[in-house]
């Protein structure tokens, strides 16, 4: 891995919480991510499946985990199953991990090669008597696709039907919304990386240059970061094209009196950040841009205030409607009017700001969480208002990523990157001055 090792003391945090939540003779069984295949024989490049990391550190294909705190005997309450490695294999895939760095990485102490996992299956499930089976219960998920764990959860079924079946995604969504200090620690790392792309970039846009130009100066900064890449598909849209909320073509020239919208975020060691920036392609920007650009900044300040402790998402998203509406009402993209007849289901403001402002971020850009409780201490969310006007070929958005603490307003994990509109324009001219 890229990354630097990660303390195993993590992993072993983050068993014990899951283990609190299980019911009494209870196994927990989390699979690895397949690696994907394209055609031929390539494939896509291999990431793993979020909660096997979570709970283990194990950073590697064809990988089990399997908790079982009430199992008779001592070895067998935590297990990992991995693909024996080889010296063909470490010639030709690269070192995979033994039984010694499996336990470094994660603090597990029986490490059994995957060739064996059936066997010991057949004596641990003859003690169980619930199973925890992982599925993927994102709201926003797309589960078209069977994963290994699907593949698993059948065959598991199939072959011990008399067993009681649990889900551990409720758990999971429990216990990963609020962050160790080391998951902190690591999300600002992310975030760090993200800054140093950002920086460079102030000094490199001008009219003419292509989007995908400017995707490449990010990887560039990333990959030599110790970064993997993008924490997601970058959003590099200049113009008309930043009223396109997921536009990812990214292969448009930036054109001189454009605002380009940036939306990306560097991984490092699995976990995510999430910025939105925009600047003025000719490192100016004009007085309705500016506007339209503080009005949004102005939304964004006040919704901060609200992610404290005890916060509902739900509450919070419609106050931040009030917040953007005031300020459509000051720009005359609406006016009394439209507010006084607007539809309660999707008021007059979602014309201009028709997506949420927040969601929980960390091993997942759209992290999993629970939307049925108040926010908590240590939890991490987005903040990302926006304002598009296609008329004006303007679209507005700006984005930090935001620890909820005990008491007063969230920690900024973005905080050192510049937003104002001053700072923009002054690094962007003085960058060119020195270019």
């Amino acid at each position: 891995m890229r990354y630097e090792k990660i303390d195993k003391n993590l992993f072993i945090k983050n068993r014990k919480k899951f283990v609190q939540h299980l019911e009494p003779n209870s196994m927990a069984i989390f699979n690895s991510n397949d690696i994907y295949p394209v055609s031929a024989d390539s494939t896509i490049p291999f990431q793993q499946h979020r909660d096997i990391f979570y709970l283990s550190g194990v950073d590697q294909e064809e990988s089990v985990l399997v908790i079982f705190p009430d199992a008779h005997e001592e070895k067998h309450r935590e297990i990992l199953f991995l693909k024996e490695t080889s010296e063909h294999i470490a010639i030709w895939e690269g070192e995979k991990l033994t039984k010694e760095t499996a336990f470094e990485t994660s603090g597990i102490k029986t490490v059994i090669w995957l060739d064996q996992m059936e066997a010991t299956m057949k004596i641990l499930m003859a003690q169980a008597e619930k199973v925890y089976l992982n599925t993927n219960e994102h709201t926003r998920a797309n589960t078209e696709v069977e994963t290994r764990e699907d593949r698993f959860i059948k065959e598991i079924q199939q072959k011990y039907p008399a067993h009681q079946y649990r889900k551990s995604a409720p758990i999971m969504h429990k216990i990963r919304a609020v962050k160790e200090p080391e998951e902190l620690d690591l999300m600002q790392t992310a975030c760090n990386i993200t800054e140093a792309g950002f920086r460079r970039l102030l000094g490199f846009v001008k009219p003419g240059v292509m989007e995908y130009e400017v995707e490449a100066e990010l990887m560039h900064e990333f990959l030599r970061n110790r970064s993997r890449g993008f924490a997601y598909t970058p959003i590099i849209a200049s113009g008309k094209s930043a009223c396109v909320l997921h536009y990812i073509e990214n292969n448009k020239e930036c054109k001189d009196g454009d605002v380009m919208l940036m939306d990306f975020g560097a991984e490092y060691a699995n976990y995510s950040s999430d910025m939105t920036r925009c600047i003025p392609v000719n490192g100016r920007f004009t007085e309705r841009q500016k506007k339209v650009y503080n009005a949004v900044l102005n939304v964004k300040k006040e919704s901060e205030k609200m992610l404290v402790e005890g916060t509902w998402l739900q509450e919070y998203h419609k106050e931040v409607g009030k917040l953007m509406t005031s300020e459509l009402l000051q720009l005359g993209l609406l006016d009394q009017t439209d507010v006084k007849n607007e539809n309660p289901d999707w008021p007059a403001y979602k014309k201009y700001f028709m997506h949420g402002t927040s969601h929980f971020i960390g091993l997942d850009t759209h992290d999993v969480g629970l939307w049925t409780e108040p926010i908590k201490e240590g939890m991490v969310f987005t903040c990302e208002p926006g304002i598009y006007i296609p008329e004006e070929n303007l679209g507005v958005r700006l984005e930090d990523d935001l620890v909820v603490q005990k008491t007063g307003a969230p920690k900024n994990l973005m905080g050192t990157i510049p937003i104002e509109v001053e700072e923009i324009e002054e690094l962007m001219n003085a960058e060119k001055i020195h270019a």
